[in-house]
């Protein structure tokens, strides 16, 4: 355990530079007396740690001095190497980077730890794309990689769901999500070029006609954190999208089928709880973007899905049958 500590007291000083005691006893959930003791150890090993004292003082390693060692242990070199996406890191124009930095790793790793670190890109393989697509073109992706790598401003041609508008954005990050890449950025005012106009707001990097990096440079908001804003974008979007509420009873073979509508739905049929209706049928609740958008989804379900409420959307779904019925020649009521 301490040894381990101390490779990453080492490593925290190699990568960031001068730290002061509270930062890395912070940064290795210890208290700063015992990051003393670890400095000395370290010091009486011979890794040439020095001290400054004052206000921007701290500890730091010599300049130019860098061990061979990589600090990993075999799992995480294992993660390491799992982590490294051959289809993503080809559409950033990366392949070629991350392919060499695998073979850098490899090199530095101990000789018995090289196989344990290739078993894993040999027997596990993620594909991010979902089932029955394929990933969607993005000429642009590189020119808007490297813009928000390098805090450049990016001039776009975007195409929106009513026409295609230019725009001026603040790159502040990329996320992909099932294979489909996404942009997000702060919208740049006309009239003031320069200053962002609002808060972030996400683009998709397919819709992208055409990208220019400016030489303007981003002001990346202090405490914007990507993840947490991707998380709440999901979240805010599912809310906004599901404007209303459907009670239907679904047989085993329906429960299967509403699982994979969406994440909500799935969400909804894990907290049903059987009931006591025949055929062992299951009332489930459901969220619905909208009568018609609902009538599309669940029509393909039945007879497995049956709806009770709204009336509307029944009557939708009744409707839509008896058209489908007099198409192909049925008689119906």
């Amino acid at each position: 355990m301490r040894a381990s500590r101390l490779l990453s007291l080492q490593m925290l000083l190699e990568t960031r530079g001068r730290m002061s005691a509270t930062a890395l006893a912070d940064a290795l959930e210890v208290s700063v007396r015992t990051l003393y003791r670890d400095v000395d150890q370290l010091s009486a090993a011979g890794v040439p740690i020095y001290a400054e004292r004052g206000r921007h003082g701290g500890f730091a390693l010599l300049p130019g001095w860098k061990t061979t060692l990589t600090g990993l242990t075999p799992s995480e070199a294992q993660a390491v190497f799992l982590s490294g996406l051959p289809g993503p890191a080809q559409d950033l124009g990366l392949g070629g980077d991350v392919e060499g930095a695998r073979l850098k790793l490899l090199a530095a790793l101990p000789a018995g730890w090289r196989d344990d670190a290739q078993r894993v890109s040999a027997r596990l393989h993620l594909d991010p794309v979902d089932w029955y697509r394929e990933s969607e073109p993005t000429p642009h992706l590189a020119t808007v990689a490297a813009a928000a790598w390098n805090g450049h401003q990016i001039r776009m041609h975007y195409a929106s769901w009513t026409d295609t508008v230019e725009r001026t954005v603040s790159p502040l990050g990329l996320v992909l999500k099932a294979g489909v890449w996404y942009l997000v950025a702060l919208p740049v005012a006309a009239a003031a070029p320069g200053k962002a106009k609002g808060g972030p707001r996400t683009y998709r990097v397919s819709s992208i006609r055409a990208a220019t990096a400016l030489a303007t440079p981003v002001r990346r908001p202090a405490r914007f954190d990507l993840p947490g804003y991707w998380a709440e974008s999901i979240q805010r979007f599912e809310a906004e999208i599901y404007t209303g509420q459907a009670q239907v009873l679904a047989t085993p073979a329906g429960l299967q089928g509403l699982r994979v509508l969406s994440s909500a739905v799935a969400r909804a049929v894990a907290a049903a709880r059987p009931s006591r209706r025949a055929h062992g049928r299951v009332v489930v609740t459901l969220p619905i973007e909208s009568v018609d958008h609902a009538c599309g989804q669940l029509m393909r379900l039945s007879p497995q899905v049956e709806v009770l409420r709204p009336a509307a959307l029944r009557r939708a779904l009744v409707q839509r049958l008896r058209a489908t019925a007099l198409l192909y020649g049925l008689d119906v009521l």
